[in-house]
Parts: C-alpha cells; sequence; structure tokens
C-alpha cells in the first residue's frame, strides 16, 4: 500500500515539477472538446459555446534526437530489446547491474530472471493495440529524466516509469518501473 502510495506521488510530483496541460493531454487524453483552457476565467454566466465539429487527435509530438524519450521509444519498437546485452550502453546502475546478473543466470543454464517484455508491463503483446495506446511524457530536471509510458491491453491500462540520468552528455535508463504492476528492475534480484 505505501510502494503504491509513493509510485502515485511520485508521478503526480513529476507533473507538478513544470508539466503544462498541453503536454499532459497526449498522456492522458484529450480534454473535453467545450473545456476551458488552462488559463480561461471561470464565468459561471457565459453563454454555452456552440456545437463543434470534433477536434482532430494531436499529431504525435516529435522526438528529439538525444532526449531521454528518443532513448525509451527503441523498447517499445522492438520488444525485448532491454534484454540484449547490446543494449547495455544504454543502461547504468542500478538497472544494469541487474540486466548483467540475468544474463550471468541465462548463460549458466539455471533459468530465466526477467520477463522478455518488462517494457509492456509483461502484459500480452497486442502489436495494434500497444501502437494505438501508446503515450509518453517526459519531464527532465537537470541531469535526471523520467518518460512515463502508458498504453492499453486487453482494456487494462499499464503505466511505466522510465528513469534516466545523464552521463557523458548522454541519457542512459537507471530504473524501470511499473506504476501499475508494482515493481521496479531494480528491486530484482537475478542471482
Amino acid at each position: 500500500m505505501v510502494r503504491r502510495i509513493v509510485l502515485a506521488f511520485a508521478t503526480i510530483s513529476m507533473l507538478a515539477a513544470g508539466l503544462s496541460g498541453a503536454r499532459a493531454q497526449g498522456l492522458f487524453g484529450a480534454p473535453p472538446a467545450n473545456a476551458p483552457a488552462d488559463n480561461a476565467p471561470s464565468d459561471d454566466t457565459a453563454t454555452p459555446p456552440a456545437a463543434s465539429p470534433p477536434a482532430e487527435s494531436a499529431p504525435a509530438a516529435t522526438v528529439l534526437p538525444g532526449s531521454p524519450t528518443a532513448v525509451v521509444k527503441p523498447f517499445y519498437e522492438h520488444l525485448g530489446l532491454e534484454l540484449d546485452p547490446a543494449e547495455r550502453k544504454n543502461f547504468i546502475d542500478p538497472a544494469k547491474t541487474v540486466l548483467d546478473k540475468s544474463d550471468a543466470l541465462r548463460n549458466s543454464g539455471q533459468g530465466e530472471c526477467l520477463d522478455p517484455n518488462m517494457a509492456l508491463d509483461n502484459a500480452d503483446y497486442d502489436k495494434a493495440a500497444i501502437e494505438g495506446s501508446l503515450k509518453t511524457i517526459e519531464a527532465v530536471r537537470g541531469d535526471e529524466a523520467k518518460v512515463v509510458v502508458a498504453f492499453v491491453v486487453a482494456n487494462n491500462a499499464h503505466r511505466l516509469e522510465w528513469k534516466l540520468k545523464k552521463v557523458g552528455g548522454d541519457w542512459k535508463v537507471s530504473d524501470l518501473l511499473s506504476v501499475t504492476g508494482e515493481w521496479a528492475l531494480s528491486q530484482y534480484q537475478c542471482e
């Protein structure tokens, strides 16, 4: 229970750290068509707006090369990529140590430690559902960043938080947490 509250608070804190309504909209869905703008004064006596045609969904935000989101995006384009030893260059501790221990366990023939679809919160893989619902939002504070990824599979919403740190000018994944599944990569004991 405490862990769930801490993870929920972390997500809320990230949003409070300066994400505007427009940037958060991609993760939490579009506001109702007749919702007032964030900075519009509330006037209960105003005439209701005339019906307008449905708004088209906004185009996907451009992912800037070298951004935290650019580091996370390939893990959704090539599922299981986080377990590929060739991708260790994108990780730092504590995540890197857990992934290295998982590799050692697998190579010893003693079995698997990590689920092959951690980026999907261990959900069943449904490429169309994931691509149709995948939303990301990024928050950067100095040399630390979070990329929150949300998607829906089989009517179940999933939300993951990728923690990154800037090392030598490049963003590296330091941890991966499932807000919905209540697990963290850094907490796995692959021994």
